[in-house]
């Protein structure tokens, strides 16, 4: 991977993350279109890419960072007082807690055979046409089964309902279905209003982007990946800079807009890429 492709690939990274089009489903298919050489399938590249997700989190820490000093705070008291309390940010830590579980133990057990999709455009660009329908879905179902005054607030979440949100998110551990979509999307149907739904998935992803890094990235230490470790440092560096970016735009964009126009792109963009797949002309 020469330098020019791996930053492409960070600023890529830092963008479509919390953009719910799919970071890992880009990450696959614009160097197939581009036609670059290396190997999607190889463990270093899956550990450059969990490197630009570090990347990701640091920048939600450092955009929710008055959130997570809060329930982080809450979180230690609760378990020192060995009760739960009102506090509304003891309440969400928990949630994150119940929400993160889920897509933990599925990504250890699923980490192995789902890198092998990353081989595979055709397959990538379904997902992602399988993510624009996921879009519109939580879309239209929400409309139908809640008006926006019978929204539940983020605070009185059920715990069911954090931990479905969290089993939700897990999908994203195919390429092409989105980690932020899918979450967003049934937080609607289970009663958020969009920047709650956002909000949560936000705060979702950082504990869950950790996890992934602590069984990645030390890949990136072996002696094989002593080319890429450089490349990822710097990468995780652009890709949270752009991360911070879009989660900017993304908070205030749900503050009147939906899913909508994301599901529009993706079913385009993944129908084109298909298309490609299908004809032989990407990989």
């Amino acid at each position: 991977m020469t330098w020019v492709q791996a930053m492409l690939l960070a600023v890529l990274q830092g963008a479509s993350e919390l953009f719910p089009i799919s970071s890992l489903g880009h990450t696959v298919l614009v160097p197939a279109l581009l036609h670059w050489q290396f190997d999607r399938r190889d463990p270093t590249f899956l550990a450059f890419v969990v490197a630009l997700h570090f990347g990701t989190a640091l920048a939600l820490i450092a955009f929710y960072r008055a959130d997570w000093i809060r329930i982080v705070r809450a979180l230690t008291a609760s378990v020192v007082r060995g009760r739960l309390s009102d506090d509304p940010s003891e309440r969400l830590g928990w949630l994150l807690v119940v929400g993160t579980v889920p897509v933990a133990l599925l990504g250890v057990f699923l980490e192995a055979p789902v890198r092998a999709f990353f081989g595979s455009s055709a397959l990538v660009a379904t997902f992602l046409i399988c993510n624009g329908f996921v879009m519109f879905g939580g879309e239209a179902l929400r409309r139908r089964a809640v008006d926006a005054t019978a929204a539940t607030p983020l605070a009185r979440l059920p715990w069911a309902d954090g931990a479905k949100i969290g089993l939700a998110q897990a999908a994203a551990l195919l390429p092409g279905i989105s980690r932020s979509g899918s979450s967003i999307a049934a937080g609607l149907l289970l009663r958020l209003d969009h920047e709650d739904a956002a909000r949560y998935s936000f705060l979702l992803a950082t504990p869950v982007i950790f996890a992934a890094s602590a069984l990645e990235v030390p890949k990136l230490l072996a002696p094989a990946a002593s080319g890429v470790l450089v490349q990822a440092i710097v990468g995780g560096v652009v890709a949270a800079i752009v991360a911070y970016a879009s989660v900017a735009f993304l908070t205030r964009w749900f503050h009147s807009h939906d899913l909508r126009p994301f599901g529009w792109y993706c079913l385009i963009f993944g129908a084109v890429c298909l298309a490609l797949a299908l004809a032989k002309v990407i990989t």
